[in-house]
């Protein structure tokens, strides 16, 4: 079966501007596949470089060498209107922070994803409010921004938002980062359903009974920062 996310000798670095140009080598030779219904775990020590990749592959970071395939498309190499449709079509991300317009009620936040690939209001808002009421975000808050809500409803709002498309490749950042043990086993609920739907999945756990539960393998990002060795 052909991968549905492919990185190929991927190398980054920053330069500290502040610093006099210092440059800081993160990531070289990174390594990775991940077929479709496939969940690849990235681990590694703090500072190894497992968000720096997870952005790189999402398009925000840029890349010094290598490819980044999502679906055929070279996020390495791609125009930012091509990056833009992959985010709309294919490549969800749920991140540990929820970055929103203020003001916008919750379940249009939640619908957007739908809205932007051009699904009818009702039917976008439809699966956006059967999500919010299976994460537990009571009915009262949908027409309120979940900017002033809690850590936890925020999360549960970021990963409704990610899994309201049926994306073939997700990046999930932390899903399970401050979620109570009910709200928690939905989050691996739906991360199983998306695999068995076929996406192609690259996640960060740090807990890890969810991530041995969810995960098909595990990659070291580790191995990929310079001076690291066997």
């Amino acid at each position: 079966m052909k991968a549905m996310i492919e990185i190929e000798a991927v190398s980054k670095q920053f330069c500290l501007h502040n610093q006099g140009g210092a440059v800081i080598p993160v990531l070289s030779g990174a390594q990775l596949s991940v077929k479709p219904g496939e969940c690849v775990a990235l681990t590694g020590s703090s500072g190894a470089g497992k968000s720096t990749l997870m952005r790189m592959i999402y398009g925000n970071y840029v890349t010094h060498s290598g490819r980044i395939l999502i679906g055929g498309l070279d996020v390495a190499q791609a125009e930012p209107r091509e990056i833009l449709a992959l985010r709309r079509q294919v490549l969800g991300y749920v991140s540990q922070f929820l970055r929103v317009v203020p003001r916008v009620p919750t379940c249009d936040v939640v619908a957007e994803p739908l809205l932007a690939l051009g699904v009818r209001p009702d039917e976008a808002r439809e699966r956006a409010q059967t999500l919010l009421e299976r994460l537990r975000i009571p009915q009262r808050l949908w027409q309120l921004s979940p900017t002033t809500f809690s850590g936890g409803e925020q999360q549960r709002v970021n990963i409704a938002r990610g899994f309201v498309h049926p994306y073939p490749a997700l990046l999930l950042d932390e899903p399970t980062a401050s979620l109570d043990p009910v709200n928690r086993e939905t989050v691996l609920c739906l991360i199983e359903e998306a695999k068995a739907r076929g996406a192609a999945i690259v996640g960060i756990f740090h807990d890890a009974p969810a991530r041995a539960r969810v995960a098909d393998r595990e990659i070291d990002v580790g191995r990929f920062t310079p001076g690291w060795a066997a």
